[in-house]
């Protein structure tokens, strides 16, 4: 891909939010766009990250089982009174509504309405169950305190995952099983997540744990026991039972001797049991004949989430002082940041012939074609774009060959130039 067609604004950096420097950085150069408070653009490259992501998370739910779907993003209230959820929401402020002459409806917050709707014309018997949808699309809420950027915004992007089963022991098998898909999905983005007990809000339930991710920019307080090695989110202690509870189900013993920490929640699983299956008669008939209500569960994923903690998590510093960020390379749409040097003809003839040997071996790479900037400002934007190598086309090759760059620690790799292509197969892995 040509630099010139990805939108990236080159520019210098100034007053970078110290919370989110890299979400800034990417509002600065182009490659997020605010259109109001809390609803962004995504420019090419992050984009495709989040399709990577995306991948990611797809893959290993349908490895663990789930099938996946695309429920509405309009849909209609009347599924929202049979569950009793409307007037909360709408009293609440949380939901972006549309009333019109021919019915009302909202933009959706979330899809267990949708789900129960959708399931109750297929699960229909016993043999039927266990059964686990799930989609990766986007919601809305009309969040009153927008932040972070991609942490906390009006419109993001969300996998949603329902598991539905005969009874209690259908849900805690795939509740665990869920548990488990998260933890390798959250190993495959390389990120350090951990699951978490907490309150289960307005979704409802009788169980239900975040996966935090530990951070200084988080706006979570995650408290752990250091006697019984569990954690739990700070907001257990607002409980009138706290202490019983904690107890009984985590089995801490002393609530004075929990230490501290920050973190964000990027994903959320909840037992939901018949709360909505019973509301909106969700029901199969089971062996004897008889008719019983669903026993559900609720998973979920905050990708546009995700997404700002990988490229918050992997932030380049030289001197102490922000230079960009390396994304790992499994999620990194591009690999190499090719920079030719373009007032000597025959070294950009090098790097043309690299750039195409290189795609036609399937590896994606970044090719700076740009003529107003220098080779320096070039280097610079190539550790804003994420990529995880740069190559410059230049004075390297007058000894005969490339150096490559590792922009996650700043090793340099040399290269023959027609060992390129098998050196980049050798680091895609």
């Amino acid at each position: 891909m040509k630099v010139s067609k990805i939108g990236l604004i080159s520019k210098k950096l100034t007053n970078l939010d110290e919370q989110c420097p890299v979400q800034d950085m990417l509002l600065q150069t182009g490659q997020l766009e605010q259109f109001t408070s809390g609803v962004y653009a995504f420019g090419h490259i992050p984009f495709l990250v989040k399709k990577n992501i995306d991948n990611i998370i797809s893959t290993t739910l349908t490895k663990y089982g789930c099938s996946e779907l695309s429920l509405p993003v309009l849909q209609p209230e009347k599924i929202w009174q049979e569950s009793g959820r409307l007037e909360r929401y709408v009293e609440d402020g949380v939901m972006f509504r549309s009333l019109t002459k021919n019915g009302n409806y909202c933009l959706a917050p979330t899809a267990e309405e949708a789900v129960v709707a959708y399931a109750k014309s297929r699960l229909t018997t016993y043999r039927h169950l266990p059964a686990t949808y799930f989609q990766i699309g986007p919601k809305f809420r009309n969040e009153i305190r927008t932040r972070g950027y991609l942490l906390r915004g009006k419109a993001f992007d969300m996998m949603d995952a329902y598991s539905f089963g005969k009874d209690k022991a259908d849900l805690d098998v795939e509740y665990e099983r869920m548990k488990q898909a998260y933890l390798e999905i959250f190993k495959q983005l390389s990120l350090d997540v951990q699951p978490v007990g907490a309150d289960s809000g307005s979704i409802g339930g009788s169980k239900s744990e975040e996966f935090m991710c530990i951070s200084s920019i988080g706006e979570d307080t995650i408290l752990f026991d250091t006697e019984t090695g569990r954690a739990f989110n700070s907001e257990l202690l607002e409980r009138e039972d706290a202490k019983q509870y904690l107890y009984e189900t985590y089995g801490v013993k002393n609530t004075e001797a929990l230490i501290t920490k920050k973190a964000v929640e990027l994903g959320h699983i909840f037992q939901l049991g018949d709360k909505y299956s019973k509301s909106m008669n969700g029901t199969y008939i089971n062996n004897d004949g008889k008719n019983y209500h669903y026993v559900m569960g609720c998973y979920g994923i905050g990708v546009s989430r995700t997404l700002a903690m990988v490229y918050e998590n992997n932030i380049i510093k030289k001197d102490g002082k922000f230079e960009g960020v390396a994304l790992p390379k499994n999620i990194a749409p591009y690999l190499l940041y090719i920079i030719p040097k373009l007032d000597d003809e025959a070294k950009t003839d090098m790097a043309n012939n690299a750039y195409n040997q290189l795609l036609n071996s399937g590896i994606n790479v970044l090719y700076d074609d740009r003529t107003d900037l220098s080779i320096g400002a070039k280097i610079k934007d190539s550790k804003i774009t994420g990529t995880p190598y740069t190559v410059v086309f230049g004075n390297s090759l007058n000894e005969g060959c490339l150096e490559v760059e590792d922009n996650a620690t700043g090793a340099k790799h040399k290269v023959n130039v027609d060992e390129l292509v098998n050196f980049c197969k050798s680091i895609k892995g």
